[in-house]
């Protein structure tokens, strides 16, 4: 191998991406709008959540519960009814996901000492969302009958009620508990491995394609020297690509970065060698641009979405889904980005992800290489 000829395959493929100059908006403009369009759109945060209040005791106390509920920021209370029949009717149009329903007995109850109950209705359509908010709903009422004992105990001459046991919360590392901090940084792999693969995965098929590939062969150029110097010259690009993201990350999303720069940009480079050779990879199997455009995309957007850990936990998944995720390289680099942005550590503790994104390039770089010599012959 000569570094000559690897860069004179490195200087012909740069020219055709600067000349290029649609291919090269879409590379640079392409990341930025998926990362801003998801980044702005995809959220897992539940709250404002639309709720309808049906209060049959129409009392003091009662209200002072409707109240409680209106001050969360997790409910938003959209309206009265006076019946069961709009509450159903509402469900099912999807148009509310909860309503608290205070029965007729509550005040009366809640004041004589016996069990006041509140009814809780719930669209469990999507039984995430209706359990978070069942939770949050629950909380609200067990601290207002904690509130209202308390009171009762004081009127009593009793003095304040005493919690036994008083939890002490203190969140780490995302403390506003946003999850934006949390998708964002995944949206970067995720953005990152798509981009990549489907660049690189038309590089050697285009040559087929346009007759040129048969030039190239009548050069010196080994199959190696060609293949590193189209992968370098994306992986400029990847990059620039990652360079653009991360900046979007930071001011526009606002999402702390507590870890090393140099740090990130290490694991990045490893990162995009193993995407970028495998879109290289694909692009050798195939000489039609179509077909290499369609694996591309069938290997980089659904394992990315899907077996990265980005919006599905992995270890909830059945176990041979989760022995599938160990080849998705967007799965360590998620948890890399994440940790460095979020987390502030380092190689110490990300050793094991770092060494399986090498071991994931230096393989599929070298089924690549395999492939193309094997094109060549």
């Amino acid at each position: 191998m000569k570094l000559r000829r690897m860069r004179a395959v490195f200087r012909k493929e740069m020219l055709h991406i600067v000349r290029d100059v649609r291919s090269l908006s879409l590379a640079l403009a392409l990341p930025i709008t998926m990362l801003l369009l998801f980044g702005f759109a995809l959220t897992l945060d539940v709250d404002r959540i639309p709720t309808y209040v049906y209060d049959q005791d129409q009392t003091k106390e009662s209200r002072e519960l409707i109240d409680q509920f209106r001050g969360s920021r997790y409910f938003s209370i959209l309206g009265a009814a006076g019946e069961y029949r709009p509450i159903e009717k509402f469900i099912d149009k999807s148009q509310i996901l909860m309503s608290v329903v205070i029965h007729k007995d509550y005040s009366k109850n809640l004041l004589s000492g016996r069990q006041a109950d509140v009814q809780l209705l719930l669209d469990g359509s999507d039984s995430n969302t209706a359990s978070i908010a069942l939770g949050y709903a629950t909380g609200i009422v067990q601290n207002y009958a904690a509130q209202l004992r308390s009171d009762a105990q004081v009127k009593r001459g009793g003095g304040r009620l005493k919690i036994p046991v008083e939890p002490q919360i203190r969140v780490w590392y995302n403390s506003e508990q946003k999850s934006r901090n949390f998708v964002v940084p995944g949206l970067i792999s995720v953005t990152l491995m798509i981009i990549a693969s489907l660049l690189t995965s038309l590089t050697i098929a285009r040559e087929w394609e346009n007759g040129t590939m048969e030039q190239l062969l009548s050069t010196p150029v080994r199959p190696s020297e060609l293949v590193l110097g189209k992968l370098l010259a994306y992986f400029c690009l990847g990059v620039t690509d990652m360079l653009i993201c991360v900046l979007v990350g930071i001011f526009v999303f606002q999402v702390p970065f507590r870890g090393s720069v140099w740090f990130l940009f290490f694991g990045s480079c490893l990162f995009l060698f193993g995407v970028l050779g495998l879109g290289i990879f694909i692009s050798a199997s195939t000489r039609s641009q179509l077909l290499a455009y369609q694996l591309g995309m069938l290997s980089s957007f659904l394992p990315a979405y899907l077996l990265s850990g980005f919006l599905y936990s992995v270890s909830n998944m059945p176990k041979v889904i989760q022995l599938i995720s160990y080849i998705v390289p967007a799965r360590y680099f998620i948890k890399i980005i994440n940790a460095v942005f979020l987390k502030g550590v380092g190689v110490s503790m990300l050793s094991g992800e770092l060494a399986m994104l090498a071991a994931y390039g230096s393989v599929v770089f070298f089924f690549a290489l395999r492939k193309m010599r094997q094109k060549v012959a």
